[in-house]
């Protein structure tokens, strides 16, 4: 970490510019010059306004860690954060290969459990956490709603109102069938979880506007309920680093429901940050081994609204 620079490694980051904006200004703050390197599968993706594009390989490709840790070697990283569900894994890999990275992620079999709906739904409920009644198909009631058991950002997703159709759903064991929960509003919470397991920052956000499984309109909240409910989710399981969490709130019955975790960075997690959760500052300081303390000074009722802008690329 000579020269006061620093070089982080994004996994996935093709369109997190925002993100990386907000780690250089964390590292200004440190002193400390802060370059970003994005691996991506093309190198004409919107990061590469903020980074260097390393175009690499699948995350499905068995040579990708190999690769990657070629990359790391190459740019002299310190820090790997992933941005999309299929790096998570790839990450927690990396953590346990390079001890001299930092890579704020969870272990490799708590990471895979969260993304098998099915699994993790399994693991909730035996932690005496709240979740949608959850079905086997015989016992469904309806209305119920299927969701592929592996999977992101609401695709593939099914409602049924009648137990025919959902008998005839093609590959029915992969899916995850719940109760359906008609009057409904979602909630997002952005966490950290230092290197100790210490729950950091839980800032609560409403979900007011998605686009394709995007958080395109996001406001903070203060709400006490779903604060202690994320406490109890993240003292259950040995998270680490950035975690999101996604509850439902049943407006009938007046009930919490957890619906799913994704142990990285969200999407609208910007929102949390520009409210005063200095994620991007823990980021930084549990890689440079400068202690981290607890957030709790954040302001409600931050709003974040997305809008689009371009980035061009020309042949040469």
């Amino acid at each position: 970490m000579s020269n006061n620079r620093l070089t982080v490694l994004m996994l996935g980051g093709a369109r997190r510019v925002s993100m990386a904006e907000l780690l250089k200004r964390s590292g200004q703050r440190l002193g400390y010059e802060i370059e970003i390197v994005s691996y991506e599968l093309d190198e004409r993706v919107p990061i590469a306004l903020a980074a260097k594009v390393v175009v690499g390989l699948r995350w499905s490709d068995p040579d990708v860690v190999a690769d990657i840790e070629r990359v790391v070697k190459e740019y002299d990283v310190k820090i790997i954060l992933p941005f999309v569900d299929g790096a998570i894994e790839i990450a927690s890999i990396l953590r346990d290969k390079l001890p001299e990275v930092f890579v704020p992620v969870s272990d490799f079999e708590l990471s895979k459990s969260m993304f098998d709906k099915v699994e993790a739904a399994r693991v909730f409920k035996e932690a005496g956490i709240p979740i949608p009644r959850t079905y086997s198909v015989i016992s469904a009631e309806m209305p119920a709603i299927a969701k592929p058991r592996h999977g992101s950002a609401s695709r593939g997703i099914k409602i049924f109102t009648n137990i025919e159709d959902l008998m005839h759903l093609d590959n029915l064991q992969d899916y995850l069938v719940q109760e359906y929960i008609e009057d409904n509003s979602e909630y997002t919470v952005d966490c950290y979880v230092d290197r100790h397991g210490n729950p950091m920052v839980i800032v609560p956000r409403r979900r007011l506007e998605v686009m394709g499984g995007e958080v395109t309109r996001t406001e903070t909240c203060r709400n006490e309920e779903l604060h202690q409910l994320s406490h109890l989710v993240l003292s259950k399981f040995d998270f680490r680093g950035p975690v999101t969490l996604q509850f439902l709130h049943d407006r009938k019955k007046d009930r919490y429901l957890l619906m799913e975790v994704n142990p990285r960075l969200g999407g609208g997690v910007i929102c949390a940050i520009y409210a005063g959760a200095p994620i991007t500052d823990y980021i930084l300081k549990e890689a440079l081994g400068i202690p981290v303390a607890p957030c709790l000074d954040w302001a409600d009722n931050t709003l974040m609204a997305r809008y689009q802008k371009e980035a061009i690329f020309f042949n040469n």
